[in-house]
């Protein structure tokens, strides 16, 4: 670690970071009625529905049960619906439900929000490059896992 206190490094300040978003994250999903980690759901959903629930498992890094849970209090609020899978019934399929549909525009409007609100002092230019940065990060932890 470099000489810096600790809340001034990087793998601290990232999780300050995190901690700071999901609050505002899980407040304005709350108001329209979604609860963190949905959003996901709807997001996947509505690029290719019908997915599997490994998959979803695989794409958020959360345990089956995690998943399975989040669905069914999903499905109970007329989010999604699930149905097995025409060649492989040991497979569930996962479907946006007319209401999930209409709840992805609200979902959006959230995340450019934030987005917004994380970036506002920052140029286009350092907009880019913290991205830019973010994703190298990302991809250095990935590589290996």
């Amino acid at each position: 670690m470099s000489e810096q206190p600790e809340r001034e490094s990087i793998i601290s300040l990232l999780s300050l970071i995190g901690r700071a978003q999901r609050g505002h994250l899980n407040a304005a999903l709350g108001e329209i009625g979604i609860y963190a980690g949905q959003e996901v759901v709807l997001w996947e959903l509505s690029r290719q529905d019908g997915l599997c629930q490994s998959y979803l498992v695989e794409r958020m890094c959360v345990q089956p049960p995690t998943v399975s849970k989040m669905l069914d209090r999903m499905e109970l609020a007329g989010l999604v619906r699930r149905s097995p899978d025409a060649e492989d019934s040991r497979i569930s399929r996962v479907y946006l439900t007319e209401q999930g549909r209409s709840n992805l525009q609200g979902v959006r409007e959230i995340w450019i929000g934030l987005e917004q609100r994380m970036t506002e002092n920052l140029t286009p230019e350092e907009r880019m490059l913290l991205r830019r940065l973010l994703l190298q990060i990302y991809e250095n932890l990935s590589r290996d896992a």
